[in-house]
């Protein structure tokens, strides 16, 4: 029971937030805006020896070599497929920046009280760990992400990756 209630406590501290909404496949998933420091066109990544599969490699951003992380493999979501739509959210965690590639995105949306719910636990490929909750637009739903926990988590491995660098 306390569970529940944090977790509504959890969506009513996001309510009032705005969300980059992009997509992974045929799901739309939103983060902090606050988080977001730039969106860029997809281009070739220098890959890392020995690096797992869902880090792309890493780009020279004016001067600053950052890690670039495929969520598209990450989550098992099939094989990526890069177009003109497929664009790299430039991410600052906790004063590091990430680079995370998404096959689009799409606006950026304040979300109310009312529209957040608690995300139900399920046994996906994208643990409920890293889910804030779900925001509904009309017909349309957003997997909000703690993109925070999610790239400073172990199986990440980036933050102290990062750290040794």
């Amino acid at each position: 029971m306390a569970e529940i209630q944090s977790t509504a406590a959890a969506a009513s501290d996001i309510a009032g937030h705005e969300y980059l909404a992009f997509k992974l496949g045929a799901e739309e998933y939103g983060i902090d805006i606050l988080k977001v420091q730039e969106i860029r066109g997809y281009e070739a990544v220098t890959r890392i020896a020995n690096a797992p599969e869902f880090i792309k490699g890493v780009i020279n951003l004016r001067g600053i070599i950052i890690p670039v992380v495929d969520m598209r493999i990450k989550f098992n979501l099939g094989s990526p497929v890069y177009d003109q739509f497929t664009v790299v959210i430039i991410l600052n965690i906790n004063g590091r920046v990430v680079g995370m590639v998404v096959d689009s995105v799409s606006d950026v949306t304040t979300l109310t009280a009312d529209q957040v719910k608690p995300a139900p636990e399920m046994g996906t490929a994208f643990s409920s760990d890293y889910m804030i909750g779900l925001g509904t637009i009309d017909e349309r739903m957003l997997i909000l992400v703690n993109i925070d926990k999610l790239m400073s988590s172990p199986e990440m491995g980036l933050m102290d990756q990062l750290a040794a660098a």
